[in-house]
């Protein structure tokens, strides 16, 4: 392991709720409210049509698949994820929605499983039981020894970065906070009186002006910064130009990278100023297997994103990307086909963001920049 250099693997949202939590070994209450599904095993069905039979109750690991073994290999030093499910048995549905995820926290190993440094919360499914939902995920995530970011019972909780000691020195800074733009309810802003998610209105330069002053009160020297976002529609390439100045404005103001999830495929990558910003991760786990009608996205096809940077100064020294597919509510390998689609699409998309994406040796795929970047 080099001493200059950490490695970070960031996954987009991990969805562990509905189907995936009826295959494990302690099932919640399998009724929706959804208006064509109202049975999470529905979810179980649609992908055993699709790519064959589930056992049940599969292993702790099985939703991770290939996943686990693949992180074990590239040893990251911090592991962040985006956790897009209540942690709860409550029965109470928050009004006004038309999903709910939820995972029993008897299945939390599941979680467990993939030894996450940092769970993100502040997105548009973790209040889906209410502030009573919220509070069982917080207590069940706590009990379980891991990390939170995002959400809490006020706005400084809610806003206060997890922090991860890196075997370099310093820290690791993780903010998480959430946008409207991926579904979140402005009712479920953190306030004095409510418990809630860390929430930005809209992706402005006041908005990352305020952040970066968050961000000052608490950085110390040595320390890294990781700005994890819950942003943007759950589909297409696009990115905006208000969210690219915004990515941009955080990485001027000090943040080393920009950590954006939400939609359900990848999205394009930048490095700007020699700094990493994920636009999109995609999702990693989730029960969305056999649903039809954006096939063109390819959302079965996922990535492991593990980001080298030099220790010292946060400059972004490489990325690889580990492409996988989901199969039987499991993470497989992709095929050469599959990884070269990704490839091809990442890489067209990212042109217009300066990036090329190239295919290693090793089968991953690699990010680079077109043209060397101001300075920082």
């Amino acid at each position: 392991m080099h001493e200059g250099r950490l490695t970070l693997f960031l996954a987009g949202d991990v969805m562990l709720g509905r189907g995936v939590d009826q295959i494990l070994a302690h099932p919640a209450d399998p009724a929706l409210r959804e208006d064509w599904v109202h049975d999470a095993r529905d979810y179980v069905a649609l992908a055993e049509a699709a790519s064959g039979p589930i056992p049940r109750p599969v292993d702790p690991a099985w939703p991770w698949g290939e996943a686990l073994p693949a992180l074990d290999r590239a040893a990251p030093d911090v592991r962040v994820l985006n956790l897009e499910t209540a942690v709860t048995a409550d029965g109470d549905f928050a009004p006004g929605k038309g999903v709910h995820y939820r995972m029993n926290p008897a299945n939390l190993p599941c979680l467990a499983v993939a030894r996450p440094d940092v769970c993100t919360l502040a997105n548009n499914h973790v209040l889906d039981f209410g502030t009573r939902g919220l509070a069982d995920t917080l207590g069940s995530l706590t009990a379980a020894g891991l990390r939170t970011a995002g959400a809490g019972p006020d706005p400084d909780t809610a806003w206060r970065p997890a922090t991860v000691p890196l075997r370099t020195g310093g820290r690791l800074l993780v903010l998480s906070f959430g946008m409207p733009s991926s579904g979140i309810p402005h009712s479920w802003a953190a306030t004095a009186e409510r418990p809630g998610v860390a929430l930005v209105a809209a992706p402005t330069e006041r908005a990352a002006a305020l952040l970066a002053d968050r961000l000052r009160a608490r950085r110390r020297p040595g320390d890294l910064v990781v700005a994890s976002v819950h942003w943007g529609s759950n589909w297409g390439h696009t990115v905006t130009r208000a969210e690219i100045r915004f990515a941009r404005a955080l990485v001027d103001a000090g943040v080393d990278v920009v950590h954006g999830h939400s939609s359900h495929h990848p999205r394009p990558v930048e490095v700007y100023r020699d700094r990493l910003v994920l636009y999109g991760c995609g999702d990693l786990v989730n029960d969305y297997e056999g649903i039809g009608g954006h096939e063109r996205y390819r959302d079965d096809l996922r990535l492991l994103y593990l980001a080298s940077l030099d220790s010292g100064t946060g400059r972004l020294t490489g990325l690889r990307m580990v492409p996988l597919r989901a199969r039987r509510m499991s993470l497989t390998h992709a095929s050469a086909r599959d990884t070269a689609w990704l490839r091809a699409t990442l890489d067209r998309h990212g042109r217009d963001l300066g990036t090329r994406v190239d295919l290693g040796p090793d089968g991953t795929l690699t990010a680079r920049p077109l043209r060397p970047g101001p300075p920082r």
